[in-house]
């Protein structure tokens, strides 16, 4: 069998929601029935393909371990998820860490199949979310004293010219700008390599399909070329049996003859004529 297509890919992550997750029979059926039943309804979807159950149970080995890595990836991206990025910044670092295992392929491409199964519980992505801090002090944590000037115990005039030590707050600000650049500016560098994979990946199945539809081409041509030499064969032989001297043979042999030449016969009026009454008299 040749690859796998996208539409069989789907359509063998639909079939196997439908089973396992039957709310009748999902957690009680055995491994064995639950692939013939995964074919059928594998069989309903894909129209034409002929993928055996150990085929489909091949396939969906790779798909899990894509999937799984995937889900572990967008996870990780999520937590990572900062303020205000939108949905394609998030998909960017997920397939940042999905590239960085350095186990299989460098990008996910199989969007498809996850938009079928992240619903499920195998694959169901829960945030944890941020840790909660009020006013960016602990609970039960007395504030510190930014200057002495706070005190009230202070009596003296302030200082003007001494400027105010910056606050917390303002330096998490200027910290989180600082990142934020930086961020912004590595998430659009990983942006533009992610699309020129992208592309390369493009190009690569144009040249499979290509090579596919020319393999395809070839094999119909030597098709034609075996029918061509059957005919051949078949035209020859019939030749011979007509051609045949019967004049010496027994009466047991001649009546042989006679009956394949009739076969001959109806076999070429058959083919240039179609169907004629008198085959069935």
């Amino acid at each position: 069998m040749g690859a796998w297509s996208m539409i069989e890919d789907v359509s063998l992550c639909e079939a196997w929601v439908e089973v396992s997750h039957c709310p009748v029979t999902g957690n009680e059926i055995k491994f064995s029935h639950m692939w013939k039943k995964i074919h059928q309804a594998f069989c309903e979807r894909a129209i034409g393909s002929t993928r055996t159950e150990m085929a489909l149970s091949s396939r969906w080995k790779v798909l899990n371990k894509e999937l799984g890595k995937w889900r572990n990836a967008l996870a990780k991206a999520i937590d990572n998820q900062r303020s205000g990025e939108n949905l394609s910044n998030e998909i960017i670092q997920a397939q940042m860490w999905f590239g960085a295992t350095g186990q299989g392929k460098k990008s996910f491409n199989h969007t498809h199949c996850w938009e079928v199964v992240k619903t499920c519980k195998r694959f169901q992505i829960i945030p944890t979310g941020p840790t909660v801090v009020l006013n960016e002090t602990p609970l039960h944590e007395t504030p510190a004293s930014d200057s002495p000037m706070d005190s009230p115990m202070s009596t003296g005039s302030p200082i003007e010219n001494i400027p105010r030590p910056i606050g917390r707050k303002a330096a998490k600000a200027k910290r989180g700008s600082t990142s934020g650049k930086n961020a912004e500016k590595y998430l659009e560098e990983l942006s533009k390599h992610q699309a020129m994979r992208i592309e390369m990946d493009l190009k690569q199945q144009e040249h499979d399909m290509a090579v596919q539809a020319e393999y395809a081409k070839e094999r119909e041509y030597a098709r034609k070329e075996r029918e061509y030499a059957r005919e051949q064969n078949i035209e020859k032989k019939d030749r011979e049996t007509m051609a045949m001297d019967t004049s010496h043979m027994s009466p047991e042999t001649k009546q042989f003859w006679k009956l394949e030449r009739r076969d001959v016969m109806r076999r070429r009026l058959f083919r240039d004529d179609g169907p004629s009454n008198t085959d069935c008299q």
